[in-house]
């Protein structure tokens, strides 16, 4: 493609003709530039901001998080980094921004919040992309309909959001919105992203209904019920604004295949609107905390648990916490050790002890009126009463525990932001998620933390984790905090969660979301049948993206117009040798370049 004529640049959010950090591929300075003026004429220049040097990308926190890059990138601050970021007003800005990206063929990375914090921010996988933050002018709660329980929603409503207009709005005593750690996340981006909460309704992708979804040729669907129009809808104004089928957000499927699922995690869509239910108030909350003494009583709590959560005992989605989740969220590792070495199990001890907390500690909630709440907890109690040395905790046993307390707003829907308190356990705190699925099992759960924390001090890092027992399935968070203004903490993590990702394969346990600079290695470890779903995968792309527009690279799925280039790196060893044939040839974090 050649060069274009370029309008006129003028205005704060072009600044004359400052070359931007990072060109997006096959693009020089004067193609960017035609871009940039065709764009900001479709959002007005306050709403385009070039990335032209360190000072637009100097956010470090999560009240103010950073538009183009991660905050705790764990390579190079420019390697995954945006040329710009617009921000569109409304659906018609995103499909014309679309179809400018088509024409100029620029890639674009959409996000809402910009809060995907552990997993990359807002940063895009194939650096010089165009950001496209749905978060600051789309942010609207379109509707919530507290007798079916469901509200419709754009990209930009967090969690925050959502909870006060249910508060201002008199809903609360009604329905309640499930919430996960922390509050200032996009509702629907969270649940694209496959996150979770702790309500009975705390699996966040299986609690939506109905997408709205700008294509990556610009054109506009509807899925589900959503595909039926509406009779009374007045079809003389745009489709986005025309009155949906009133069973758009209470029955997901419609007639034939269903499409929602290809824009989870995905690169085929922008989702513009969401349906996401509530959980109505069930009348009645009880949340707990269950302390257990000894590291080697997570085999039997397991144990227990799965039935407990299998039979609707335990009704939501507990968490089970190691000590050191705890210590960090209202602590500093100053206050326990002076030396850089991982905290021993001596030591974990005696942090247990001084927070009166146990090596593992367990939170959960009971719903309903106070005949079932009692029932409930008979019958958990009873349970965990079998580990020695286990103790029972209601909130108000413990009103000066910020994590109870704090468990025990989220369990009910109240967001908030305490856990942030994870990231002052070291100075400059940054971190990263290593995520693998398990069974609900002892065995599962004493494997995966005992590779997981060999392998996090063999680092230099303390082990951070947590157990969340979904329905049938255990999601093992690792949480590896590290100093991001320390160049050899970032290397050391960046290494460490390689190695976990390949030694966690190699038991078959696959991670169910991750950095980006880790999705080509995780992608690669989903091979059966000679790499079957990645080749479906990379099908769907080509023929609804054959541009490669849209988030090239997301989740290891590559358009075709992309070549990977083969690059060296250091090898990385494993209980079972070095990493295999594919790390070798192809350098985690890698930048492709667009077939020429």
């Amino acid at each position: 493609m050649g060069d274009f004529d370029c309008h006129a640049l003028h205005g704060d959010a072009l600044r004359a003709s400052g070359e931007p950090i990072a060109l997006p591929p096959n693009t020089n300075l004067t193609k960017f530039k035609a871009f940039i003026s065709r764009v900001t004429s479709v959002v007005d220049e306050t709403n385009v901001q070039i990335i032209l040097s360190h000072d637009d990308i100097a956010q470090e926190e999560y009240t103010d998080p950073s538009r183009a890059h991660d905050m705790f990138h764990i390579l190079d601050k420019t390697h995954f980094i945006s040329s710009a970021v617009v921000a569109p007003k409304n659906v018609v800005d995103v499909q014309d921004i679309i179809k400018l990206a088509n024409e100029f063929e620029i890639p674009v990375w959409p996000f809402s919040k910009g809060r995907n914090i552990g997993y990359g921010g807002t940063a895009p996988r194939v650096r010089g992309s165009l950001g496209i933050d749905l978060g600051k002018n789309m942010n609207r709660v379109l509707k919530v309909d507290p007798q079916s329980a469901y509200a419709l929603l754009e990209p930009g409503v967090s969690y925050f959001d959502l909870h006060e207009y249910l508060v201002t709005h008199n809903l609360r005593d009604q329905v309640w919105a499930d919430v996960p750690d922390v509050g200032g996340g996009s509702v629907i981006g969270n649940a694209l992203e496959r996150g979770t909460g702790y309500t009975p309704y705390g699996e966040h992708w299986m609690m939506h209904c109905g997408l709205e979804v700008v294509l990556p040729d610009g054109s506009l669907l509807r899925t589900g019920m959503g595909a039926l129009p509406n009779p009374k809808a007045d079809k003389s104004i745009p489709p986005h604004e025309q009155e949906p089928d009133e069973s758009w957000q209470i029955f997901d499927c419609s007639l034939g295949p269903h499409s929602a699922g290809i824009f989870s995690q995905s690169s085929l869509g922008i989702v513009v609107k969401m349906g996401i239910w509530l959980m109505p108030n069930p009348g009645g909350y009880q949340a707990y905390m269950v302390t257990f003494p000894r590291d080697n009583d997570l085999n039997q709590i397991v144990e227990i648990l799965r039935p407990l959560r299998i039979f609707g005992v335990i009704q939501n989605t507990p968490k089970l916490d190691n000590v050191l989740v705890t210590a960090a969220v209202q602590g500093h590792r100053t206050e326990y050790t002076n030396s850089d070495m991982p905290l021993t199990d001596h030591q974990l001890d005696e942090v247990a002890k001084k927070l009166s907390i146990g090596r593992w500690n367990l939170y959960g909630a009971m719903y309903g009126p106070p005949i079932i709440r009692d029932a409930l907890w008979s019958i958990i109690k009873a349970s965990f009463s079998k580990i020695p040395g286990a103790k029972f905790y209601f909130p108000e046993d413990r009103p000066n525990d910020i994590v109870l307390q704090t468990r025990s707003n989220t369990m009910q829907g109240i967001p908030s932001t305490t856990e942030l308190g994870l990231l002052s356990w070291l100075p400059n705190g940054g971190h990263l998620f290593f995520s693998p699925i398990a069974k609900v099992t002892g065995p599962d759960a004493k494997a995966q933390y005992g590779l997981t924390r060999r392998l996090s001090e063999e680092y230099g890092f303390d082990f951070i984790g947590v157990f969340i027992i979904g329905a049938r399935e255990m999601h093992h968070i690792v949480c590896i905090l590290f100093d991001r203004k320390d160049p050899d903490a970032s290397r050391r993590a960046h290494e460490l969660i390689q190695v976990l990702i390949a030694e966690a394969a190699d038991r078959g346990w696959g991670e169910y979301r991750t950095h980006l600079a880790l999705m080509d290695q995780i992608a690669e470890t989903y091979n059966f049948n000679e790499n079957a779903q990645m080749k479906l995968n990379e099908k769907l792309k080509n023929t609804l993206d054959p541009k490669g527009i849209l988030c090239p690279g997301k989740n290891g799925i590559w358009p075709a117009n992309y070549l990977r280039r083969a690059e060296p790196i250091r090898q990385i060893r494993t209980s079972h040798g070095t990493v295999g044939t594919w790390q070798q040839q192809q350098k985690v974090g890698f930048c492709p370049t667009l077939e020429q």
